[in-house]
């Protein structure tokens, strides 16, 4: 699998919220693009990973 840009082995198929808490994300500071497509918050849970998905996974961070 590749997330931002990097390769990763994805052991099995994984849902994406146990991703995102595995690679301590806080899921309200971030949006994930799955394969190209925005996956909504209220859809994270039926979300299932594999290893040819390509994830981008933005931050936001405060600041002014």
């Amino acid at each position: 699998m590749r997330v931002n840009g990097e390769e990763i082995q994805l052991e099995r198929e994984t849902a994406l919220p146990d991703f995102l808490k595995s690679g301590g994300y806080d899921a309200a500071r971030i949006a994930v693009e799955r394969n190209g497509e925005i996956v909504p918050k209220s859809m994270y849970g039926e979300c299932i990973l594999n290893d040819a998905d390509t994830l981008e996974i933005v931050q936001f961070v405060g600041g002014g």
